[in-house]
């Protein structure tokens, strides 16, 4: 049983390396990264603070705000007043930012439909149901 997960594991990190690098060219086709499409997708619901954010997206608080910079710089976002904490705005999608997201999740979802198609969707669904117990256990 142990070896068995321990495989997993090993398949899992391939897996998302694999997917990191798919990311990768996906968003470099609109001029992003993964890393600026991950924050837009963050933010596309709702205008968060960058410690917000960085806790969504569990990463550093300084490596949002980086890319937050950025995203502003390049007018995909914007700062605006947050009424909660007059020292740390909101950061919001610009009509651009959310072109370009709309784009990057356009491309994705050709992706992901050849992706589930290879595997297939049933096999899919599957280890989504696998994934979501290991992590329950890992939670519990």
């Amino acid at each position: 049983m142990a070896d068995e997960m321990a495989l997993l594991v090993a398949d899992v990190y391939e897996l998302a390396g694999l997917l990191r690098r798919s990311g990768e060219a996906i968003a470099a086709r609109e001029g992003q990264t993964q890393a600026r499409w991950q924050f837009l997708s963050v933010i596309s619901g709702d205008a968060l603070t960058v410690p917000q954010a960085a806790r969504r997206l569990g990463v550093t608080r300084q490596a949002v705000q980086r890319v937050a910079n950025e995203l502003v710089d390049d007018g995909l976002a914007e700062l605006v007043a947050n009424p909660d904490h007059r020292t740390s705005p909101l950061v919001s999608l610009t009509d651009d930012g959310r072109g370009v997201l709309a784009r990057i999740n356009k491309r994705a979802a050709v992706e992901n439909t050849r992706l589930a198609q290879a595997a297939g969707v049933e096999a899919v669904r599957s280890a989504r149901r696998a994934v979501r117990r290991l992590t329950a256990a890992l939670q519990g």
